[in-house]
């Protein structure tokens, strides 16, 4: 007896994987499903958001292959080995999607460490592979598309109340001049029906004369042929072969479907005519003018960008056709001919329009460039604030940090994918924390010009917030947005471990001179006064400091700065201790596998020698090329200089004149408003349930505050003596060692939820309100 092969189609093989895997018994990771089923303990060591495709993928050979390595399927074979650490040494790995070999490049320098966590890639991905969601804000509005819903919708409402009525008027307006111009009463006319078609757009379109043909939708039938498998020994017959062919199989019989034929288009000579000539002096200026207006205004909204489109294409293609040309039609179920539709939309208001890039550049980071040119023309021209005050130039100039920030980290993040690791970790070190150092000696410096020390206390101010949001809230958000979604995340515990090593190590050596000077230092009380009649507590102290230049005036010179210096040269050999740790002797715990997203199959792997050994042949177009993306950094660079300047020279009466505290503009305003970028990448990540990587963001800024803005505050003061001594206030220490330790009791189970979260948010913001209704420094 013959046996018959199985025929799997693409379903079946989907149900046969899902029986297979539930077969097994024991947890799921709840990144995998059912694909890939690892003990609760592994899971909690891989990094990234894993997808089924990514490890279990059917090619069409027919041969199912896994993408996971051999010591992880010892590991399902191997039951005997419990216990973290057996789990661990034998699953390490993470296998991450990518579609070529810069991909590949960026998504490993995130997960490898001291290096900031980039979202988004750094090449140009072909739209038909994009999601749903971004080839809908990338569509053309001239493409006809099955309604879905209704057009009765908010946004569409408030279309009408932002931009449809103006524009509608200044229709109306233009159309009865083209009236009385006589000769320009067929644009009159396009003029009204152009009025009636803005004040509500939706669900209609412009089409042009001549194009329209009314499209013959015409199904076929449609049947599906399995054919009958055979064995190899009936294979070989050919009358068998014959005698056995379906009926359904023969060869196709020509139907002729008669499609209605286009009438004849006449060519347009509207170009000759002196209405046209009358249309493009009196009425196209000024709407054109309107068009741009409406334009800029719904660009800049971000959300309402096809009312952006929509204007535009008004502006630059129907309203220079012949007005006879130009129809109106209200688009119904029967499709009309795609092709020749001018203009057609659907909704003005669409959420996701955030995620709009140009050219690879974010839509929100381009509208806030013309905010950077505004704060250096109102800063460097108007220097005695007769048109614009102090306190609008600086929150122009703090805000102008925030696209800067962005471009310098894009081009970070494009040099780093394009480049061997030598040359990332060169460009992350130099880079990465040029926004926070830009900053910090602008302020030193306009401390000393002014001769107050008032600016070192706000630097430390923002050093110690930084700290602060990148220990508790950007971790404590991001546990909040990722666990209503996916309500418990795991991460990897043995890499958050080293992090908060590392943190111990930089709050320690960072505040080691702040402990000196409180062990030997002279506590000093002023605003005393004394209280009559009361023998017992004859003063009442209001202020009260250590200091130690009273104790011993050489003590600074020859005790702390020596230990300040000592310090500086400890911090960063820790941090390079770190690298090698992570990336060299223990890489297993960085261990990642690049797949190529075209079948699943693993082609390289990251972190175990600090280099790639894949092949990914995946065509890409860099978005920037690593000259541009280094011309891009000096420039941001640059511009941050500059308003960093701008920022510290209109801080000065806010200092002064604020009834708020000073440390508490330090800590929030000027720490967080530069780590907005990396914020939104943290949650990012969190929403894809990575948490990992959003753990990671804050843990690696912390990290390098401590360990290389630091040293290099003091490799500054030591070349221009801008007055930085490494002595803290009383409030910035008990706050960083109390987060520290804090965050160290959350990351040691290696999970979290938003209840988690929330207590690292409530913590950080209990500890604002401290700064809130802190007195100000004795220097302000």
């Amino acid at each position: 007896m013959s046996q018959k092969n199985l025929l799997l189609v693409p379903g079946d093989a989907d149900n046969l994987r899902r029986r297979s895997a539930t077969d097994h018994s024991g947890p799921q990771h709840p990144e995998l499903g059912a694909e890939g089923m690892l003990s609760p303990e592994v899971s909690a060591h891989h990094f990234c958001a894993f997808t089924p495709k990514s490890f279990l993928t059917v090619p069409r050979g027919g041969h199912g292959t896994s993408v996971q390595s051999t010591p992880s399927r010892e590991a399902r074979s191997t039951p005997s080995r419990c216990g973290e650490e057996g789990w661990h040494d034998g699953t390490t790995k993470t296998t991450i999607r990518v579609d070529n070999e810069v991909e590949a490049h960026r998504e490993a320098n995130n997960y490898k460490f001291g290096f900031r966590k980039w979202k988004g890639n750094v090449t140009e991905r072909p739209i038909e592979d994009q999601s749903d969601i971004i080839k809908e804000l990338h569509s053309d509005l001239s493409i006809v598309k099955p309604q879905e819903g209704s057009v009765l919708t908010f946004g569409n409402i408030a279309y009408v109340f932002l931009f449809g009525w103006w524009i509608s008027l200044v229709y109306l307006l233009i159309g009865l001049v083209m009236f009385l111009t006589i000769l320009g009463a067929p644009y009159g006319k396009l003029c009204l029906k152009m009025a009636w078609y803005f004040i509500w757009p939706f669900g209609k379109s412009v089409d042009k004369e001549g194009d329209l043909v009314k499209r013959s939708i015409i199904k076929p039938f449609k049947c599906e042929v399995i054919p009958e498998e055979r064995d190899s020994e009936d294979s070989k017959d050919p009358v068998m072969e014959k005698d056995s062919a379906p009926l359904l199989m023969s060869s196709p019989i020509p139907i002729e479907i008669p499609v209605p034929e286009r009438p004849f288009r006449k060519t347009s000579n509207h170009w000759c005519r002196v209405s046209t000539y009358v249309w493009l002096i009196l009425g196209y200026p000024i709407l054109a003018v309107v068009h741009s207006l409406a334009c800029v205004l719904s660009w800049l909204l971000v959300f309402t960008i096809p009312v952006s489109k929509m204007n535009a294409r008004t502006m630059t293609t129907v309203l220079l056709m012949a007005p006879e040309e130009v129809h109106f039609h209200k688009l119904e179920k029967t499709n009309w001919c795609g092709s020749r539709v001018i203009l057609c939309c659907y909704h003005a208001f669409n959420v996701y329009y955030y995620k709009y890039t140009v050219h690879g550049v974010n839509i929100l980071a381009l509208n806030l460039l013309p905010l950077v040119v505004f704060t250096l023309i109102i800063g460097y021209t108007d220097r005695e604030h007769k048109y614009f005050s102090t306190e609008t130039k600086f929150a122009t100039a703090i805000f102008s940090i925030i696209p800067l920030s962005y471009y310098i980290g894009k081009g970070i993040a494009s040099i780093s994918a394009q480049s061997n690791f030598a040359v990332g970790a060169v460009v992350n070190a130099t880079f990465g924390s040029i926004t926070e150092m830009t900053f910090y000696i602008t302020a030193l410096l306009q401390g000393q010009r002014a001769g107050t020390k008032c600016y070192e206390e706000i630097v430390k101010a923002a050093l110690t917030g930084t700290l602060l949001g990148c220990i508790l809230f950007i971790p404590g958000i991001c546990m909040i947005i990722g666990g209503i979604k996916h309500r418990e995340q795991r991460f990897n515990s043995r890499s958050a471990g080293v992090s908060s090593a590392l943190l111990f190590i930089s709050i320690g050596g960072v505040f080691a001179p702040t402990l000196f000077s409180k062990i030997f230092g002279n506590l000093m009380c002023e605003s005393c006064t004394i209280i009559p009649g009361n023998g017992s507590v004859p003063f009442v102290c209001k202020d009260c400091h250590y200091d130690t230049t009273q104790t011993d005036p050489h003590l600074v010179l020859a005790q702390i700065e020596p230990l300040v210096y000592t310090i500086a040269v400890l911090l960063p050999s820790a941090y390079l201790i770190g690298l090698i740790f992570t990336l060299k002797t223990h890489s297993h715990i960085y261990d990642i596998h690049i797949s190529d997203g075209h079948g699943g199959h693993a082609h390289g792997q990251y972190a175990r020698e600090g280099t790639s050994t894949y092949h990914l042949t995946g065509h890409h177009v860099v978005h920037w090329s690593r000259w541009r993306a280094l011309g891009v950094l000096i420039l941001a660079t640059a511009l941050m200089a500059c308003c960093a300047d701008l920022t510290t020279e209109n801080i000065g009466p806010m200092l002064t004149h604020s009834s708020i505290s000073q440390l508490f503009i330090g800590v929030t305003v000027l720490a967080m408003v530069p780590e907005l970028p990396e914020i939104v990448n943290g949650m990012q990540f969190a929403l894809q349930n990575n948490i990992s990587l959003s753990l990671e963001v804050g843990s690696c800024i912390a990290v390098q505050v401590c360990m290389i803005q630091i040293p290099l505050l003091i490799l500054f003061n030591a070349c221009f003596d801008v007055g930085f001594v490494l002595v803290f206030n009383d409030i910035h220490l008990w706050c960083s060692i109390f987060s520290v330790i804090l965050v160290n009791y959350i990351f040691m189970d290696g999970k979290c939820d938003y209840f988690q979260g929330t207590a690292l948010v409530v913590v950080y913001l209990i500890l604002l309100a401290l700064y809130f209704f802190a007195p100000s420094p004795r220097s302000c």
